[in-house]
């Protein structure tokens, strides 16, 4: 039985299980459920702290687990990235009081605060700037006012919180994170990792794609299907007037408008849209 870990809380606890749900998986039905056994796809998850994820999935006790790329590179556990998973997506930067500093070698010899600190050490010390760490647990962004820190290391999402409290980022971006699946460092994927992985690739070309179905005559047809090459390639089938052909292909949903009014413009008609539920690749 394969065993996945699932973030039991935070901003990757929901999108981690909706996604589980959309491959086909068993949902809990309780958030104080921590392990549920899935015996259709014969798989068990275990419901656990995000920052722990990586920590079990290094260890060998659980099989895969979903969670941030932060916490991974954080934890320092023996687990590596397998696949991006295209949501809570965040960026990690540094920030000091406005004007202060703005390169990171300005770093040198101060004091960082962050609740990041195997990741920001790392981070530093790769680049050879010595600099103190400070690890606190949340609110970091008061750390400066209070005489704890001179900088901060954090995750930035609209700046908000930071210009509250005097403020800014510099320097280019420590870490792009966003939800991922891991396994442990030098493991194979397994039959049954490899099923959760195609169904996890499914849902995300579930949801970036939708098909597109229109008539075309034959004399526009290549102009047509340039504008919808799909994702191998477009279904062409004859119609009952010789003149015209019907063609289905898989087109990015960010783009559906534009391409249909291309595709108006080179003498399509009937154009139709349709969500795509589940696939595989």
């Amino acid at each position: 039985m394969l065993r996945i870990a699932v973030p039991n809380k935070g901003s990757l606890s929901e999108p981690a299980s909706t996604m589980l749900d959309e491959a086909g998986y068993r949902s809990r039905r309780d958030s104080r459920e921590l392990v549920l056994a899935d015996p259709d796809n014969d798989v068990e998850f275990f419901f656990l702290r995000p920052r722990d994820i990586a920590v079990y999935v290094g260890a060998g006790t659980v099989d895969v687990g979903i969670t941030g790329r932060d916490l991974l590179l954080d934890s320092g556990a023996d687990a590596v990235e397998h696949r991006p998973l295209g949501f809570a997506r965040s960026t990690f930067r540094f920030a000091a009081p406005a004007g202060q500093i703005t390169s990171l070698e300005q770093v040198r010899g101060k004091r960082v605060a962050t609740s990041y600190d195997v990741l920001v050490g790392n981070y530093l010390a790769e680049r050879g700037i010595e600099a103190k760490v400070v690890h606190l647990d949340g609110a970091v962004e008061s750390s400066v006012q209070l005489g704890v820190a001179d900088v901060v290391a954090d995750v930035v999402e609209t700046g908000t919180t930071l210009r509250a409290a005097g403020l800014e980022t510099f320097g280019e971006p420590i870490l792009r994170s966003e939800a991922v699946l891991i396994h442990g460092n030098g493991h194979e994927l397994t039959p049954a990792m490899e099923v959760l992985d195609r169904r996890l690739q499914g849902v995300l070309v579930a949801r970036e794609y939708v098909l597109m179905d229109y008539d075309v005559p034959v004399a526009h047809m290549e102009k047509a299907m340039r504008l919808t090459p799909g994702f191998e390639s477009p279904t062409v089938s004859p119609l009952q007037n010789g003149e015209w052909v019907a063609v289905r292909a898989m087109v990015r949903k960010k783009a559906t408008n534009k391409v249909m009014d291309e595709l108006y413009e080179v003498g399509a008609r009937a154009i139709l849209v349709t969500s795509i539920h589940a696939c595989r690749i």
